[in-house]
């Protein structure tokens, strides 16, 4: 039965667990089977090519695995290679692209703040999104360098990486905005801190409870989803499996070394 098949997601490291969260909390009875690919992370310096190569060699393994559908949750695999995944494979899958849509159409002062990498805010499928949805509005794009590396390396709350976001933010800070895009899954672990950097009035958006609702909506519409609790999730690290499971913090839950 398709009802009882996991639910795939991958990511290049972690940074997806932000998305895993949501999923699980909304479809707590689905299977869900997680790629870290910290080994080749961050994606978002890589060249197209590469993406694209490794996210399909993520698909593949989850469809070895028997996922009934496969959320990339990474901004960068899907704006570089999500198109490239759907005309290849059978199975539906669901992209991660920061949030421009309900930023541009909810900010009053008409300036929105993109913390992405460079690899997103290069890509085609980003510009078109932007060219469609924030036309009328000024967006000020800043590259996350070093980010994903400090999330990857468990040093969320380092001083240093805080020192870092706030010159990162610097550009963004010097601006009006109302609105900051998150623009990469690795990112939700920063609004503590990001929190602390912006103004009061400036409102953090993420794509992580949007995409789980779209998993939702998709599966309902093709009868799959599951009806009973079918497991808990297992976690696959071809890296530090001990630094994903600090992301975790939940025992039940299978988090183990794989070579892929």
């Amino acid at each position: 039965m398709g009802k009882s098949k996991p639910i795939g997601i991958f990511d290049s490291g972690i940074g997806g667990t932000s998305i895993f969260k949501e999923i699980h909390q909304l479809l707590p009875f689905e299977k869900i089977i997680y790629l870290a690919d910290s080994k080749h992370a961050p994606y978002g310096r890589k060249a197209p090519e590469e993406i694209v190569n490794l996210a399909i060699k993520n698909t593949e393994l989850l469809l070895k695995m028997n996922c009934k559908l496969i959320v990339v949750a990474c901004n960068t695999a899907t704006t570089n290679a999500i198109q490239t995944l759907r005309t290849t494979y059978p199975v539906p899958f669901i992209g991660i692209e920061p949030a421009i849509k309900p930023a541009a159409l909810a900010s009053s002062k008409k300036k929105v703040g993109i913390l992405a990498t460079k690899g997103t805010l290069s890509s085609k499928l980003f510009a078109e999104t932007s060219s469609k949805f924030a036309k009328d509005i000024q967006t000020i794009e800043v590259i996350g360098q070093g980010l994903v590396e400090a999330i990857e390396s468990g040093k969320i709350n380092h001083p240093s990486t805080f020192e870092l976001l706030k010159d990162i933010m610097q550009p963004i800070l010097e601006q009006d905005i109302d609105f900051l895009v998150l623009g990469c899954t690795h990112y939700p672990y920063l609004i503590p801190q990001l929190e602390k950097i912006l103004p009061e009035h400036v409102q953090i958006i993420d794509s992580g409870k949007a995409v789980a609702r779209q998993t939702k909506r998709i599966l309902l519409s093709q009868n799959q989803l599951a009806e009973s609790p079918q497991g808990n999730p297992v976690f696959y690290s071809n890296k530090d499996p001990e630094i994903l499971k600090s992301f975790l913090n939940d025992k039940s839950f299978r988090v183990e070394f794989l070579e892929f």
